[in-house]
């Protein structure tokens, strides 16, 4: 095995922590975005969320969907969520109105509880007895090669309809 497979076996571990210290990143924030009250706040753990997604691509070798995560989640989406709450005139301190009671909590996390139980025997099912092989990775300009010729006009639809939805949201904002 020699030092080449110490140093294989040091990274393995390596990035099984940064996995698991992201993904406990993510649930602390996921779960702060449901909690806490203020709508504004709520946007800003959600960034969190989905750089912690962003990351674990990295961790899984796919700069491609990383970067796109970032451009088009944490730099778009998350815009339009946060230009949303501004245009709804949406409570930017702390508002009791967000507040659910005890017994919609209860139910709440009942619900959690169940999907995550059918979605762990969901993957237990599927995966229980499979080996995987080597892993086939897809380089970036192979993705953009793709998208750019063969799905050009479903992105470009897609692009149009965003826009046209961004237009009537500051028209429909406007006639107040």
């Amino acid at each position: 095995m020699g030092s080449h497979g110490v140093l294989a076996a040091d990274l393995l571990v390596a990035q099984n922590i940064a996995f698991y210290v992201i993904a406990v990143g993510m649930v602390v924030s996921a779960v702060k975005v449901v909690t806490v009250r203020n709508m504004v706040h709520a946007a800003l753990w959600l960034i969190l969320v989905l750089g912690g997604i962003a990351a674990q691509f990295i961790l899984l070798a796919a700069e491609f969907v990383a970067i796109t995560q970032v451009l088009v989640y944490i730099g778009a989406i998350i815009v339009l969520f946060l230009f949303g709450i501004m245009l709804t005139r949406a409570p930017m301190g702390r508002s009791t109105q967000l507040d659910n009671p005890a017994q919609a909590r209860a139910v709440g996390a009942g619900i959690a509880v169940v999907l995550l139980a059918v979605m762990g025997y969901a993957l237990w099912d599927g995966f229980e007895d499979r080996q995987f092989g080597q892993i086939l990775v897809q380089r970036t300009a192979q993705v953009s090669d793709s998208i750019f010729s063969t799905y050009l006009l479903p992105f470009e639809v897609v692009s149009v309809l965003l826009l046209a939805a961004l237009i009537g949201a500051i028209v429909l904002a406007r006639r107040d």
